[in-house]
């Protein structure tokens, strides 16, 4: 059990019971970043280390990340090609072949199915679910894709439609009162420990989503589901 999981073991004790999961997309519900960059790297040939780099430099030249412009909507797709390919020493056509750079990004991505599974045991057991994910407008047809949304969520809060993404307070705060949940009835998973803390500052409980096996034993000891709760411990830890 986590650091994280276990502090909020405890306070879950004298507070109301959780009912709501939210869950992220990237990296939860989808296989790690790193593998969706290693994919895109093979597609166009840029090594992974070199596009890294061409998005720090890209943030360091416009004072803020092309992804978190991109994921909130104050720019479009072809404008994000443009900063961060620019910053290459190669052309940008060569790069993507007229490809849009969302069908090359999602050549990595693939759906987390046993975590998948796992939401469906929660709504099951009479929860409900939801999803509050940085995503890209663009992308949306896309990363709908590759789950079913609407039978695994009651809500989607998604940044590129919100015009704010996590860990802004503001996100955290649309989405409970989406809710209509008291905050310590929500638990948020995600992979980013700095949207988990945003989570926790509101109110909610969080855990960080490290591993699939993890994250089912951690969600279901706090949520209190059957088949989990008398599990002995053990496992990542």
């Amino acid at each position: 059990m986590t650091h994280e999981t276990r502090a909020d073991a405890a306070a879950f004790a004298g507070a109301p019971a959780v009912t709501t999961l939210v869950c992220d997309y990237g990296g939860v519900l989808t296989n790690p970043l790193a593998e969706t960059y290693a994919v895109f790297s093979d597609s166009t040939g840029i090594p992974v280390e070199d596009l890294q780099a061409a998005f720090g430099r890209s943030t360091r030249r416009y004072g803020v990340s092309p992804m978190a412009e991109l994921e909130t909507g104050a720019i479009a797709e072809d404008e994000l090609v443009r900063r961060v390919l620019s910053e290459l020493d190669t052309d940008p056509g060569d790069v993507l072949r007229g490809r849009p750079f969302g069908e090359v990004w999602f050549r990595g991505r693939r759906s987390n199915e046993e975590l998948t599974a796992f939401l469906r045991t929660v709504r099951a057991a009479g929860h409900r679910v939801g999803l509050l994910t940085n995503n890209v407008r663009e992308w949306e047809p896309r990363w709908r894709a590759t789950l079913p949304v609407a039978e695994l969520f009651d809500i989607v809060v998604d940044s590129s439609r919100e015009g704010v993404r996590k860990p802004d307070p503001e996100i955290y705060r649309r989405l409970v009162a989406r809710l209509g949940a008291d905050p310590e009835t929500v638990l948020l998973l995600d992979d980013l420990e700095e949207n988990c803390a945003a989570a926790r500052a509101q109110g909610m409980h969080a855990i960080r989503f490290d591993t699939t096996d993890q994250a089912v034993r951690d969600v279901g000891r706090l949520m209190r589901l059957p088949a989990l709760v008398d599990e002995p411990s053990g496992g990542n830890s």
